[in-house]
């Protein structure tokens, strides 16, 4: 029998597996994860008999074949996720929970799991994913300071940070590494007073990443949407995503589109609906190969470069009243 357990590479992958594994000690698993878009991780599986897979915030959609697949094979999965599921397989042998609330993400489902019990990492998660008015929610009768709080929001978001990037070469840290890590520590506040030259660095990445962004120029501007187009470079790859979660915060009312050029000549999106209206951004993406995600957040992982008119007429009409 073996364990194994499968993450997104991003924040919320990582501090949902935190929080279970502190409260459910698995010492001997096999980590399975990658960079932010690396969903597919269940195919690197060959599952037998009473083998424990546990799999946190990636599509069931985009690993259905292959969760058929292990479960055939006899090993027991518990899956959670916050993203379009498609038809979920019926199994005795599967325990899920889902939810695609745009409010909800894995670390937020997992703290509700656990009840609780390690909410700080919780918090530090569902910050990560940009679901703010939801962490704050998590905050209530901890009475931290607002520099404690300040503290967790960055930690989350510079570890979501971490996660981008076209492969593991252009992450300051690998997220198995990182979650390892982290592991260590219960409290993130313990952490991040441990560990300073590794905060720093994330720290110090994020701040350079998102001031080369911020230089940007919009490829089109209305007031219901934005689309950004940033160079094949190592530092544009790795904000593409903070890069969106900090437009949508400057500009809560219009939707974005932040598209990064390939070596292939096509593009990586990443698009966010506007905060005060979390919806359609998977529907969008749903429409062209390669799409996916949820309903606040969702991406493109290879947009042909014939279809970027189409793509931008079509995020245009989803987002235009």
């Amino acid at each position: 029998m073996a364990d194994y357990d499968l993450f997104n590479g991003d924040a919320d992958g990582i501090c949902a597996l935190l929080q279970l594994r502190f409260a459910e000690p698995r010492e001997d698993a096999e980590l399975v994860t990658g960079v932010k878009r690396d969903i597919n991780l269940l195919k690197r599986v060959e599952a037998k008999v009473g083998d424990r897979i546990t799999v946190l915030d990636v599509s069931m959609d985009k690993n259905r074949d292959d969760l058929i697949r292990v479960l055939d094979a006899g090993a027991q999965v518990f899956y959670v996720d916050h993203h379009f599921p498609g038809k979920v397989p019926e199994s005795s042998a599967l325990k899920s929970m889902i939810n695609e609330a745009p409010n909800v993400c894995t670390s937020l489902l997992m703290n509700h799991y656990l009840r609780g019990a390690y909410r700080e990492w919780a918090v530090v998660g569902t910050f990560g994913d940009n679901l703010k008015v939801s962490a704050e929610g998590l905050l209530k009768n901890l009475n931290f300071s607002d520099q404690q709080v300040t503290l967790l929001e960055n930690l989350g978001i510079y570890i979501n940070y971490n996660g981008y990037g076209s492969d593991l070469n252009e992450l300051h840290f690998k997220p198995d590494d990182l979650y390892r890590l982290l592991s260590n520590y219960k409290s993130p506040f313990d952490f991040v007073a441990d560990n300073a030259e590794q905060f720093d660095k994330l720290e110090s990445g994020y701040h350079h990443d998102l001031t080369a962004a911020k230089t940007t120029e919009p490829l089109k501007a209305t007031d219901s949407i934005a689309v950004f187009v940033l160079p094949n470079q190592s530092w544009a790859r790795r904000v593409s995503g903070v890069y969106s979660n900090d437009l949508t915060n400057q500009n809560p009312d219009r939707a974005h589109a932040v598209l990064t050029e390939k070596a292939n000549g096509n593009y990586l999106v990443s698009i966010r609906a506007p905060l005060n209206n979390k919806k359609g951004a998977a529907a969008l993406c749903m429409q062209f190969p390669t799409g996916g995600g949820r309903e606040a957040a969702a991406g493109i992982n290879d947009l042909p470069v014939e279809m970027l008119g189409e793509f931008i007429d079509k995020f245009e009409q989803s987002y235009t009243s």
